[in-house]
Formats: C-alpha cells, sequence, structure tokens
C-alpha cells in the first residue's frame, strides 16, 4: 500500500485486513467516502431498508460465523435505528462491529445536523464507543475494535466516522494491515484436576451449555465427553445449536417454559457445569434454578470474561476459558461413571423426547403440531432456523429438534422482528443452505421490509407467518392478569401472501394444517424469496393451553 489513501479507503483496507467478506448498510452521505471505497474492493455490500435491520443481519452474520458481523450507518436517526440490532448484540454476546458516519469535525458540539455524541449516548449498548478523529489512526481503531469485539465476553464495538476524517488524504498510510490474534483463554491444569474429581463424585451432574465462541469442533468434543462421563446436557434458551438433539445425554433447552422434570434435575443437582453462559433471567427461569448469590447446588462455571465469574452467582469452582478450548481441555478428563449415572442420562433424555413431541391437535384449522413435526423430517439437518420473539416461537425452541452446529439464529435477549433480517444473513453466509424463519404478525411487521432485501439479492428464504391477529404474547399476560379487560393487542394485517408477491417473491396462504406441506414445497421449487402465511386461531395461544384457559373466565373481544 503506497502513495496516499483516503480516511474511507483506510477503513475498507482495514476491514478486509481483518477477513470481512460482507457488510450490510443502509446508505448515507456521512460516509459516502466508504461506499466509494467499497466499489473496487471485493467485499460484499448487502443494502438494507432499515438501520434496524442491517444491524440484526450483522449480528446474524456474526452469531452463525463466529466472526464480527459488520454494519455500516449514518448519522443520527440511522445510528438511533440500529440500537434495536446493537442491543441484541449485547445482550446476546454476538461479535459485532458497527460503523456511524459522523457530523465533520468542526461542526461538533453545535448540535449539528443530525449530530450525536455516541461516546455517551451508546455506551450501555457496545462494549466499547470511540470516534476516530485522525484518519492515520484507522487502522489502530479499526483493529482494537475487531478485537474487542471478539474477545473476553464477545459483544457489539461502536465507531463514528467524521465526515471529514473519511474524506481526508493520509501521506505514507501502512504498507500492510495486519489484523490482530484473538487469544484462545485455556483452563489451567490444576483447575481441569479439580472439576474430573467433583464429577467423579458426583450422582447427579448436569451440565447448562450456553453463551458463544463456540466451534462445531468444540460441541462435538462435548457430545463425546458427555457420552463418556454420562451426563445431562441442557443448552441455554435459543442456544439449541449447541447439541445435538437426537443424542442420547440431551435434556432438553433450559428456557422459557422449560420442562419441569429438568427444572427439577437442576434444582435437585449435586454438580452443575454451566459452560460459556451467564445463566441470565430467561435460562434460569426468571433467577428460580439457582439461589442468587450461593447456589445451593455446588457450581462450576466456565466463562471466557472473568467478570462474569462471580457477577450474579458464586461459583464453587471459577474457570476463566473460553468454551472452545476448554471442551478441548475435556478430553483430559477419564471418568469411569456409575450405572446410576446412565441410567439416569437415558431417563432424563426419554423425558425430552416426551416433552418436545408436539400435540396433533388444538383450536381451530390450522395445528401447529403437525407442521413443526413436518418441518422436523422434512428439513435437512444442516438447515438454518431463524425466528424473533413471540409466542409462536414456542413451537421453535420446544419442539425443533437442532442436530447441527450454526443452525439457529434467535435472540435470547427477546427482541421481536429478528426472523426475517437474520433469515437474509444466513443465507448470504451459507448459501447452499436451507433457510427459514419464523415470524409472528407482529414480529413480521417489525422488520419484515427486510424482505425486500432478500429479493433484491436474489436470497430464496422461506419466511412463516404465523398470523393469529394480535401481539399474542402480551396478550396471553393480559388475559392472565386482567382476564377479559383487552387493550392495545389486537391487529389488522395484510394479506402476507400478496405482500409477498408484491415485492416479487412467492406467496402461499395456509388455512388448514393438510395445506402445508403442498404449500412449503412449492414456496422451496419456487427459486425465489417466499413467505407463507399460517392463519392460527387465537385461543391457539400456547400448545398446551388456550385463552380462554388462561383467562379462567372467557375471553371478550378487544376494545377498538
Amino acid at each position: 500500500m503506497t502513495g496516499m489513501r483516503t480516511g474511507g479507503q483506510l477503513i475498507v483496507d482495514a476491514l478486509k485486513a481483518n477477513g470481512v467478506e460482507r457488510l450490510f448498510c443502509v446508505p448515507g452521505e456521512s460516509y459516502l467516502a466508504v461506499l466509494d471505497a467499497l466499489v473496487d474492493s471485493g467485499v460484499g455490500v448487502t443494502v438494507c431498508r432499515q438501520e434496524g435491520g442491517a444491524a440484526m443481519m450483522a449480528d446474524s452474520w456474526g452469531r452463525l460465523t463466529g466472526k464480527p458481523g459488520v454494519c455500516f450507518v449514518t448519522r443520527g436517526p440511522g445510528a438511533t435505528n440500529a440500537t434495536a440490532g446493537l442491543h441484541i448484540a449485547r445482550q446476546d454476546s454476538i461479535p459485532m462491529v458497527l460503523f456511524i458516519g459522523q457530523v465533520q469535525r468542526d461542526a461538533r458540539e453545535r448540535e449539528a445536523f443530525q449530530e450525536v455524541e455516541y461516546r455517551r449516548a451508546f455506551t450501555e449498548f457496545a462494549k466499547w464507543v470511540a470516534e476516530i478523529d485522525d484518519p492515520a489512526r484507522i487502522p489502530e481503531f479499526v483493529n482494537r475494535a475487531f478485537s474487542v469485539a471478539q474477545s473476553g465476553r464477545p459483544g457489539p464495538v461502536v465507531l463514528a466516522l467524521p465526515e471529514d476524517v473519511l474524506r481526508e488524504m493520509v501521506e505514507n498510510p501502512p504498507a500492510e494491515i495486519l489484523a490482530n490474534p484473538v487469544p484462545a483463554i485455556h483452563p489451567g491444569a490444576a483447575q481441569i484436576k479439580d472439576l474430573a474429581e467433583r464429577l467423579a463424585r458426583a450422582e447427579r451432574p448436569v451440565m447448562i451449555l450456553g453463551g458463544t465462541r463456540w466451534t462445531e469442533g468444540a460441541v462435538q468434543q462435548v457430545e463425546r465427553f458427555a457420552e463418556r462421563a454420562q451426563i445431562p446436557v441442557g443448552c441455554s434458551f435459543r442456544r439449541q445449536m449447541l447439541f445435538d438433539h437426537t443424542h442420547p445425554c440431551y435434556a432438553g433447552d433450559v428456557g422459557i417454559g422449560i420442562n419441569p422434570a429438568l427444572a427439577d434435575e437442576i434444582t435437585n443437582s449435586d454438580l452443575v457445569l454451566l459452560v460459556g453462559g451467564r445463566f441470565s433471567e430467561m435460562p434460569s427461569s426468571g433467577y428460580t434454578l439457582m439461589d442468587i448469590p450461593h447456589p445451593r447446588q455446588p457450581l462450576v462455571h466456565v466463562h471466557a470474561d472473568s467478570d462474569e465469574l462471580g457477577r450474579v452467582y458464586r461459583p464453587t469452582l471459577a474457570i476463566n476459558a473460553d468454551p472452545a478450548s476448554f471442551a478441548e481441555a475435556l478430553s483430559a478428563i477419564d471418568t469411569a461413571p456409575s450405572p446410576g449415572r446412565a441410567e439416569r442420562v437415558a431417563r432424563i433424555h426419554d423425558a425430552y423426547l416426551t416433552w418436545s413431541t408436539p400435540p396433533e391437535t388444538g383450536p381451530g384449522d390450522v395445528h401447529m403440531g403437525p407442521i413443526i413435526n413436518w418441518l422436523r423430517d422434512h428439513l435437512p439437518e444442516d438447515a438454518i432456523l431463524t425466528n424473533g420473539a413471540g409466542n409462536y416461537a414456542t413451537w421453535v425452541h420446544r419442539y425443533v429438534r437442532f442436530q447441527k452446529f450454526a443452525t439457529q439464529a434467535a435472540p435470547a435477549s427477546g427482541s421481536m422482528g429478528y426472523g426475517v433480517p437474520a433469515a437474509v444473513a444466513a443465507k448470504q453466509a451459507f448459501p447452499e443452505r436451507t433457510v427459514v424463519a419464523f415470524a409472528g404478525d407482529g414480529c413480521f411487521m417489525m422488520h419484515g421490509q427486510e424482505f425486500a432485501t432478500a429479493i433484491q439479492h436474489k436470497l430464496p428464504v422461506i419466511i412463516v407467518v404465523v398470523n393469529n391477529s394480535m401481539y399474542g404474547t402480551i396478550r396471553m399476560h393480559q388475559e392472565r392478569d386482567y382476564p377479559g379487560r383487552v387493550s392495545a393487542t389486537e391487529l389488522t394485517n395484510p394479506d402476507f401472501a400478496a405482500l409477498a408477491r408484491a415485492y416479487g417473491g412467492h406467496g402461499e396462504t395456509v388455512e388448514r394444517t393438510q395445506d402445508f406441506a403442498a404449500a412449503f414445497q412449492r414456496a422451496e421449487a419456487s427459486g425465489i424469496p417466499a413467505i407463507i402465511e399460517v392463519k392460527l386461531d387465537q385461543q391457539a395461544i400456547t400448545p398446551t393451553r388456550t385463552l380462554e384457559q388462561i383467562s379462567g373466565s372467557g375471553v371478550t373481544k378487544a376494545r377498538s
């Protein structure tokens, strides 16, 4: 690299040095110099329709590949829109780098057009927030951003880029930009020896996997260890891709609506091995499965960020290690479990199989149970499933039996609108794989416009819109706490199949269970982005209870 480079060109040079293959953006005049530098760069650019969707795509990319997702947005409204995806990445520990165009340097602190001081505004949303004042320091800042995003507990980083910094020329730029290595965090030999002794003594151990910094190889190592040690393994909320659900040691998902039998096993365990996750509110069933700050169960907590060890729960044994390095160290543990452990593992897995078998019937003409069963039989093992938030998602995280790593992208933060943009990024990251997004009608309408992004980039994703014409989760809580007094939860929706066709995609409407399979197969055969609208009866609010059963006093219509 010789001669002179603009700040915008140095940004792109640093992205390429850090292995960036694709970025997601909504263009803005504040970073035109970067857009120009991207023209001949070889870096793929996905043009999105709203900054929140772009940031969610970057999150999905980071979630599925383990490499930081990259997002560019413009200042002010563009940046604040992007916080929807930024918050997901922060709570879910997903590596992301968000670049924000900023007002030029001589206009700062005047409340210039669309000016925001991001170092003050975004501190709660990111691991590190910085603004680059000197174009010559761009490689330094970008390299640090990628390091911070991936190290310890991964998360998002925000870099603000003043417009004039991007236009300014840099004399004698670095001949080569070298990305910073991300060091592995290995457990100590003494800690592994201590763990081995505890496991040898335990009669009722349980392992819970969560968080990020996993690899496919690490997942396989844990599966082999679990079988050797006869330990039941559960996956934290919306981290189900971390263990093969058909494996004889799989115990089930540890999240919203946990199997009571699994909850009992965790509560009465004599050794809980928590690997990679924080065991926050959702996985812990509202902080009820373990006492705070002193769990009644002996707790071994393994986490890549030392600040998370003892932050909420005091562990009996704290191991500061990333999940991949810890999984590798498990191979050194030689264990000979008692017959009682093997019998317990088999019993717990059988309980999971029963729990994850969906009901065949329910209110109305469309029943989600048979639909999920058909998808389980039809979809390839490496199909990627995405979803946002809402009661419809219960059908995915309880009844889908994930078998492969990097097959799930769903927000543990509970953010709506995630499924469609996540599916777009998933298909670009893994174009050879089937990608299916689930969305409720309310969820779809929050970022469903990114279906246009799928059309533009020719990404044949399939979106299953479960339409019950209401904000179902809130309605469920409403009927439970204020029975018969419905307010602000009814929705009037478009014809989603017609909407798909209007965008240039394939559209299907399913009003009877038996029509779903053919509709899905037509959507697949179309070879273009597709929406399948599934019209679900409002009474089918959960897999096992109707609205009337939750209310206990009958359900009234909403007040307009």
